[in-house]
């Protein structure tokens, strides 16, 4: 996940572009975990709800400046 989304994603986002990600809790996880600089031990306890959007807005340089639960 993280090396498609380095490698697919991040070139979007740099130009301004809106990406929709949709995948499987585990996926997710790996994914937040990343965003949000989570830790491994902390990350097996997330809970993310099926059909619940998350928003995320990213920098210029590609990091997360706000995070919203679309639920």
């Amino acid at each position: 996940m993280l090396p498609y989304f380095n490698d697919r994603v991040l070139p979007y986002l740099h130009t301004g572009k809106n990406v929709l990600i949709a995948a499987h809790g585990n996926s997710l996880r790996s994914l937040i975990m990343k965003l949000e600089n989570i830790s491994e031990d902390k990350i097996v306890e997330l809970e993310i709800p099926t059909g619940a959007p998350i928003m995320y807005i990213f920098n210029s340089n590609g990091e997360v400046i706000s995070k919203k639960e679309l639920v």
